[in-house]
């Protein structure tokens, strides 16, 4: 059935909040850049949307927030917003009863968000191709009773036209997947890989995204052949021979995406698919997936023009035009000498959070593992159990961006959190000269419960993955988790 999209006025909202580690971009054609604002500007008329240069950013926020221990941030919602959207961001408006219920408000919102941004949102054209494959592969694996890893990877992109040139972006690789993913293989999980397109891949990634090109690791032999070069040889040959023992084996299948309705429509069609597997299925969610999204009903069409082709018309019937001001315009700036007419306003609305989606329905036997990156020390841990609280999943994976690669923290229900660190021995000299206290134990040790301190952390990246001590840590509960299904069905 073709996919029609609803008719819907523009929603307004004058909110702001500043993005966290996003970043507005062009598409390699484009001729300039416009990185976003944070600045607060009221919305523009519908006349003027389009036509401007100045990035504002402007987001539609729901009305409650996860509370924090060092900041809070208010916003004003946009109080024209779709009456389906209210009621997800309102829980208690679906019912009176549900005020009794906090569970079942969350059931009842998440049920109504789902059906609204599925309904209102075009699937991907790779969906139906994804699907297939996806079913395919989990079917071989479920009837040979082996365990079936749904790993994301990478970021989503957040187009603002239909026709995408501008887009907002997600800060990541795609390492914490890739890397995973190979982790996944060897202990003997089979691997959905869905990620990022372009972004770092199992296997692969050791010689792309690199500071050397890949040529440089080969050179022509004397008949003619490409040899690789003696001193990468031991490596390449063991990185192959992994890799093609995964895919001889069908044990690593690969979907990619690239904007977050991509990433929804697949993740909610293959997580429905895996019910089959039962609590063999593990879904391992690391892809940074963006907040914040232009509904389809508000996009333009057209790549959004930096000067306003109204304006250039007038500009040749007066010949007249302040040159000084257009000296002074500048694509960072938005502050008050930018003309109103320059200024480009992006109305964001929320992603609806499919979390709990995902636990109570799309794979309600699998063990579901999600991931919270953060830049302030003092909430990491606050914020990772506020959303284990809230969607009811088995694990959430804490991590700093100073120090993603040296340290994790587990923190799962019932459970005391425990942090997972480089071992002291694979650590180098500190930037500091300080002995510092990489590898210290979970359970006792100066540290505690507390994270690394950036300053005291070796120079360069640590000498083993973290990855190859993660995916050990979560298959084990993995297999708790397993027992405690089959017995509650015993």
């Amino acid at each position: 059935m073709p996919y029609t999209r609803p008719n819907k006025s523009p929603v307004a909202s004058p909110a702001t909040k500043t993005p966290d580690l996003m970043r507005a971009q062009h598409h390699p054609t484009s001729s300039s850049t416009t990185p976003p604002s944070t600045s607060t500007s009221p919305s523009p008329p519908a006349s003027q949307s389009h036509s401007s240069s100045t990035f504002t950013l402007s987001f539609n926020l729901p009305s409650s927030r996860p509370p924090s221990p060092t900041s809070s941030i208010f916003s004003n919602s946009s109080s024209s917003t779709h009456s389906s959207r209210s009621s997800m961001s309102n829980p208690s408006s679906t019912s009176n009863s549900n005020s009794l219920r906090p569970d079942l408000a969350r059931s009842n919102t998440a049920d109504i968000a789902e059906r609204d941004y599925f309904g209102e949102n075009p699937p991907p054209k790779t969906l139906e191709q994804h699907t297939s494959l996806a079913s395919s592969f989990i079917n071989t694996h479920a009837l040979a009773g082996r365990r079936v890893v749904l790993v994301t990877s990478g970021g989503t992109t957040v187009p603002l036209e239909r026709q995408t040139v501008r887009f907002i972006d997600n800060f990541s690789a795609g390492t914490r997947g890739a890397t995973s993913a190979e982790y996944f293989l060897e202990t003997g999980y089979a691997v959905i890989f869905l990620h990022r397109q372009f972004s770092l891949l199992p296997y692969s990634r050791h010689y792309s995204h690199a500071t050397d090109c890949f040529l440089d690791f080969l050179h022509e032999g004397p008949d003619g052949n490409v040899v690789a070069n003696e001193e990468y040889r031991e490596k390449m040959l063991g990185v192959l021979r992994k890799y093609n023992s995964a895919k001889e084996k069908n044990l690593l299948l690969t979907l990619p995406f690239t904007t977050i309705n991509d990433y929804l429509f697949v993740l909610r069609a293959i997580a429905q698919l895996m019910r089959p597997l039962g609590p063999n299925g593990l879904l391992y969610l690391a892809a940074a997936v963006s907040d914040f999204f232009v509904p389809p009903e508000r996009m333009v069409e057209h790549k959004i023009q930096s000067t306003n082709a109204t304006d250039m018309q007038a500009q040749k019937e007066q010949a007249v035009k302040d040159e000084e001001e257009e000296e002074t315009f500048d694509n960072f700036d938005s502050s008050p000498k930018v003309p109103r007419s320059k200024r480009l306003i992006v109305d964001l609305d929320p992603v609806p959070k499919f979390l709990k989606n995902l636990v109570d329905g799309w794979a309600p036997e699998g063990m579901i593992v999600s991931f919270k990156l953060e830049t302030d020390p003092e909430i990491l841990v606050h914020k990772a159990q506020y959303s284990l609280d809230r969607y009811q999943h088995h694990l959430v994976i804490g991590n700093l961006l100073s120090t993603r690669k040296w340290e994790v923290v587990f923190v799962a229900p019932g459970q005391k959190d425990q942090w997972i660190r480089v071992p002291r021995n694979r650590r180098k000299k500190t930037i500091s000269g300080v002995e510092n206290m990489v590898g210290v134990a979970a359970s006792g040790g100066e540290l505690g419960d507390r994270p690394l301190d950036p300053r005291d952390l070796p120079e360069g990246e640590p000498e083993m993955e973290i990855e190859s001590l993660i995916i050990p840590a979560v298959e084990a509960l993995h297999s708790s988790h397993i027992k405690r299904v089959k017995a509650r069905s015993s």
